[in-house]
């Protein structure tokens, strides 16, 4: 009783009253550790038993297998099989299926596996413990077929071994094999709250957001896992308007938002770059006096870096006392998208006097800081620590960081050398890296070698398509181009339009190019068309059309330009704010050069601070000039 009430010290209590104790005794008492999460202590207490002359019997090894699991000691595990078995408990299928949770918890699923095989008798439990074993493995393919031979020995699928087998299917990500398991939910009556979450979560992962939907909608007593699977599948598949109407929706209902939920909608928030809705989700967490855990920590710092406040982010950073190496990461990562590639060496070498200890993540958000504020000579060195000092093989980004950097700097012809002695087979990410340098630095010869190997590579990427075919375009290779961009249609793909946004009061205003649908467009267009004359009056600009790499006319070039999107969103920020406000924008393609120059007039004649986020990095535009230095 009392161990079921969560009182442990009166469980203890009574259990020393008692002058005879026998084994259900110590078992209780030896359970009420275990139920309480007191795994450390449900070992010791163990050595207490042995010295009261009671042996361990078939109970005790279940608890002890459990305490032992939970605390992923393996070498404590492999003595708990050894007396099982020298004992002959180890065919008793409880036994068994404690056994085998306690090697995956250990993460040795081939013991897991022997175990299994040795069971005398699997009941329905075992066969669920197996499957969750491989799935969590991601030995998806064997979870499948160990689930096929539990249907052909007739073991009744409940809804927990519909769960575990749906862990595989996410790992396959096959929508075609979740369609079939949703099916045979259906059919088998097995489609309770938590196998439903699971199938919402399936669905988005494998980007089916219409079927996450539908599923969601048949949940009657939606729980804050229901809510937060479906926000998840939203913000995934960048619905991040979506994703805060929905978490706006919940909140009218009586499921309050946990910790899980809060780091999803900030996610969506940064990527909206919607600040006010961000201070709005920061607010809730001091007002409902949440622990600011690491998650939601590093969560909040994503997300004010991602919607433009670099202050915001470090204000959040340096309230934590104890920083895990995931913030130090994010503050990391922070500084370098906003082109402060030396406060981010900074932030690197103050988490190393900490005693945290980098991995393959911290060095990645380093390395890209390096790149984007022209730390050649820093960035080299901090690739050598990595893998001499640390011991940590780099991954393909890490290497496209190095090359990127490079390539940046103009040394576009080292950036190739430095792929041609990788010890990894160079991927798409890395040839990427190197084209880009070589179209801003027109280096033609070794563009066309990085654009064919990444076709190659990567033939149903249509991102890559567009920059080869400008590649070509600015090569003046106007067929070559043209051909590029036929392929995309022959492949049946599709161009993501270049869009930019902004937040005016609580709403998020979304342009794209040469955009009408506005119901302000009329004002925006004039506005404009002011702004642009003032510009040429008073700033000297003038339309570098090299910028519109389509094979128009002159006068065609020019419209082209002046109807980009991010000035479309400039001009409704400057209607709609009062003057000498900032203006925060972001914007899913890189910023062409004619725009970025055309920004650098407008903060300067107009006197206000302009935030843009592009694809790469941020750029904060003030007086006329720009934080990355021209440099992007």
């Amino acid at each position: 009783m009392y161990t079921k009430c969560g009182r442990v010290d009166s469980a203890l209590r009574v259990f020393r009253e008692i002058d005879e104790k026998d084994y259900i005794s110590w078992n209780s008492m030896l359970s009420c550790y275990v139920q309480n999460g007191l795994y450390a202590e449900a070992i010791e207490f163990i050595s207490e038993m042995l010295r009261g002359g009671f042996q361990p019997d078939h109970a005790c090894i279940v608890s002890l297998s459990s305490a032992v699991g939970h605390l992923g000691w393996l070498l404590n595990g492999k003595e708990v099989h050894a007396y099982a078995i020298k004992q002959r408990l180890d065919s008793d299928t409880q036994v068994g299926n404690t056994l085998m949770d306690m090697y995956m918890k250990c993460r040795y699923i081939e013991y897991s596996a022997h175990v299994f095989d040795r069971m005398r008798i699997k009941d329905h439990i075992s066969w669920t413990t197996i499957i969750t074993c491989y799935a969590q493995s991601s030995r998806h393919i064997e979870a499948l077929e160990i689930f096929r031979e539990a249907q052909k020995e007739g073991i009744k699928v409940d809804p927990m071994m519909i769960g575990s087998i749906l862990e595989a299917c996410s790992g396959l990500e096959t929508i075609l094999l979740a369609k079939q398991l949703h099916c045979y939910a259906i059919r088998n009556g097995l489609l309770d709250l938590v196998v439903k979450n699971r199938i919402i979560d399936i669905y988005g992962e494998c980007g089916e957001v219409y079927h996450s939907l539908k599923m969601f909608e048949t949940v009657e007593q939606k729980d804050i896992v229901t809510w937060t699977s479906m926000i998840n599948c939203y913000a995934n598949s960048g619905l991040l308007n979506e994703a805060l109407v929905l978490f706006a929706e919940m909140q009218s209902t009586d499921v309050q938002p946990d910790s899980v939920a809060l780091v999803s909608i900030l996610g969506a928030i940064g990527g909206l770059s919607s600040l006010a809705k961000g201070k709005e989700v920061h607010g809730f967490l001091i007002r409902r006096n949440f622990h600011m855990e690491e998650a939601i920590v590093s969560s909040l710092v994503d997300m004010y870096s991602g919607c433009g406040s670099l202050s915001g982010a470090l204000k959040v950073f340096n309230a934590v006392k104890c920083k895990d190496m995931v913030l130090w990461t994010a503050m990391i990562n922070a500084t370098g998208m906003h082109g402060h590639g030396k406060q981010a060496i900074d932030l690197f070498k103050r988490m190393l006097q900490t005693g945290v200890t980098p991995d393959h993540v911290s060095f990645l958000a380093l390395l890209y800081a390096c790149s984007h504020s022209k730390l050649v000579n820093e960035g080299k060195c901090y690739l050598d620590m990595m893998m001499s000092t640390y011991r940590l093989e780099p991954w393909q980004e890490h290497y496209a960081c190095v090359v990127d950097l490079l390539g940046r700097s103009g040394q576009t012809e080292e950036a190739y050398e430095f792929i041609k002695s990788m010890p990894l087979k160079p991927k798409s990410v890395v040839w990427c890296s190197l084209l880009g340098a070589c179209r801003v630095h027109k280096n033609h010869e070794l563009a066309v070698v990085a654009a064919n190997r990444l076709l190659e590579l990567e033939p149903d990427n249509p991102g890559n398509y567009v920059l080869v075919s400008n590649v070509f375009a600015e090569m003046g290779k106007w067929n070559n181009a043209k051909e590029v961009r036929a392929r995309i249609s022959e492949r049946g793909l599709r161009k993501d339009p270049a869009c930019s946004w902004i937040e005016i009061g609580n709403n998020v205003h979304t342009f794209t190019t040469r955009d009408n649908s506005h119901r302000d467009a009329e004002r925006i267009n004039l506005k404009l068309a002011e702004i642009t004359e003032r510009l040429r009056k008073e700033g000297g600009y003038t339309e570098d059309t090299r910028s519109v790499l389509h094979d128009v006319s002159e006068e065609e070039k020019v419209d082209v330009l002046h109807r980009h999107s991010e000035r479309l969103a400039i001009s409704f920020g400057l209607i709609n704010t009062r003057p000498g406000m900032p203006l925060r924008i972001a914007k899913n393609l890189r910023v062409c050069g004619d725009c970025h120059e055309f920004t650098k007039l407008v903060s300067k004649l107009f006197d206000r601070d302009i935030v843009v986020r592009d694809a790469n990095r941020f750029h904060h535009f003030s007086g006329g000039s720009c934080s990355c230095g021209d440099f992007w």
